[in-house]
């Protein structure tokens, strides 16, 4: 995070980063997510928070490919602008939407008849059900789910047409000694420029100023989708019951009462931390317009250092409560973010992603030695270009970065715990100390539940009349096209 000058438009937002070198795709963070927020009819392939299994082409089908679903901005004139066009773009075709997913894009919801399990005559065969789709009563065919490449079923088929093997000869990682596998947990982005709000005609969504959460107000809501095809990572999804859009709300209730998200609060692998981040809300436009590869340090220029007394007395100014400012201090995203272990999730789509992530090592392959040098990353079974490709617009040079510092710290703790003799060395190879390893092995391996989730309550109840606020407080950062 780089100094930035004085006034400017403070905000905070949470946000979160998820470790996936220690995701072992339990799906255990599906579960509860699923059971209360998404239990009802209509609504039953709509999944908040899914794990894929990478390399695959996710759910829905080729989420990642926005030359296939137009999500996303791209630049034109130098200014970022929907891919699908913008408002005034979707209100000349307002009924006609050609970059919506289709239900087999997700899966067709079914159940069984399981009373002609118990009801069907006496006969020579046992009785046996079949899908019945929720929607139509129909028998049907299961051909997708939102895990049917779960630990690389159906690779061969499907996951070859991962789009993130791009500059990849990818039928190589399909031969037996090459194959890779790592999981992909992934909830709504809650991004800070989000392609979902931009894309509504009707203004149904917005974001929540004092969080930054992006909620979608279902009253004002009429259906049209735009918001589905315009979220890039596809976490926007329609309701065919109720005829409205639904995403993922962040479990603000949770949240306002100083709990962490379900996903993060039932994760096994405590992969996730959850934290608040100040930026400067004046540099998003600016930000989402810079090229490809320079997505990711513009972003991390926009987060501001909450230890700077500036930024504290000016983010006071702009209204951020003291419990806010202080937990910023404490933030394991911010900590995250700032040590350049944690990548947003496809920058290119320009959205500023606000779920970070921290890539996965992988064994080393076709070595014998057993302290191999921290800068043969070439030689992990996850090939550097995919992770890339997944998390820096494609450029290798911060994912080593992240890769090199997690091998180096791997080293060090075991040069402690096993050798006796701390290797410090190792640790300057990759800009790193003694004790800033030390923190880092805390907040990665044995942190605590107060560490990895800083969550400051939010005290409306103090404000005054908080009616006439409603569904006005978003805003709209970046252009509209």
């Amino acid at each position: 995070m780089t100094a930035r000058p004085l006034p400017m438009k403070i905000k905070a937002h949470f946000a979160m980063v998820m470790n996936l070198d220690k995701c072992i795709g339990c799906h255990t963070c599906s579960i509860p997510c699923k059971n209360v927020w998404t239990n009802r009819t209509g609504a039953e392939y709509i999944w908040y928070n899914n794990v894929e299994t990478k390399p695959g082409i996710g759910y829905p089908k080729h989420w990642e490919n926005q030359e296939l679903w137009k999500g996303g901005w791209v630049l034109k004139n130098k200014k970022p602008v929907l891919k699908a066009g913008g408002k005034i773009d979707k209100l000349t075709k307002i009924f006609y939407n050609p970059d919506l997913p289709q239900i087999d894009e997700y899966y067709e919801p079914w159940t069984y008849n399981y009373e002609h399990l118990t009801q069907s005559p006496i006969s020579k065969q046992q009785p046996a059900t079949r899908p019945q789709s929720l929607i139509t009563g129909e028998n049907l065919a299961l051909k997708w789910g939102p895990n049917w490449e779960d630990d690389l079923a159906g690779a061969q088929v499907t996951a070859i047409k991962d789009v993130n093997f791009a500059d990849l000869e990818r039928q190589v990682y399909f031969k037996f000694q090459n194959v890779f596998m790592f999981w992909l947990p992934r909830i709504c982005e809650h991004c800070l420029n989000p392609g979902c709000l931009a894309s509504c005609p009707q203004g149904a969504i917005y974001k929540r100023d004092e969080d930054g959460i992006v909620l979608l107000d279902q009253e004002k809501c009429r259906g049209w989708r735009f918001c589905v095809s315009g979220c890039p990572y596809k976490k926007t999804y329609f309701n065919w019951r109720t005829h409205r859009s639904e995403k993922c709300i962040f479990c603000y209730p949770r949240i306002e009462a100083g709990l962490p998200t379900l996903c993060a609060e039932s994760c096994v692998g405590r992969i996730r931390y959850i934290g608040i981040m100040l930026y400067d809300a004046d540099r998003i436009k600016e930000t989402a317009a810079v090229p490809d590869q320079e997505l990711y340090p513009a972003q991390t220029s926009v987060f501001l250092n909450p230890h700077d007394p500036e930024v504290q007395a000016a983010a006071t100014r702009n209204g951020i409560p003291d419990n806010f400012i202080e937990a910023a201090q404490r933030s394991p995203v911010y900590k995250l973010i700032d040590w350049k272990l944690a990548l947003p999730l496809h920058p290119e789509f320009r959205t500023l992603p606000m779920v970070w992530y921290i890539p996965p090592l992988s064994p080393i392959v076709q070595v014998a030695e057993k302290s191999p040098d921290l800068g043969d990353l070439e030689r992990l079974r996850i090939p550097l270009r995919y992770l890339a490709n997944l998390l820096a617009a494609g450029d290798e040079a911060p994912v080593k970065l992240a890769l090199r510092r997690l091998m180096a710290l791997r080293a060090y703790m075991r040069s402690i715990h096993v050798e006796d003799t701390p290797a410090a060395p190792v640790l300057a190879e990759v800009g790193l100390n003694e004790a800033l390893a030390r923190e880092m092995y805390r907040l990665l391996a044995i942190a605590d539940y107060q560490e990895r989730f800083v969550v400051p309550t939010i005290r409306k109840e103090a404000e005054e009349d908080l009616f006439p606020e409603r569904g006005a407080t978003g805003f709209t950062p970046g252009s509209t096209g």
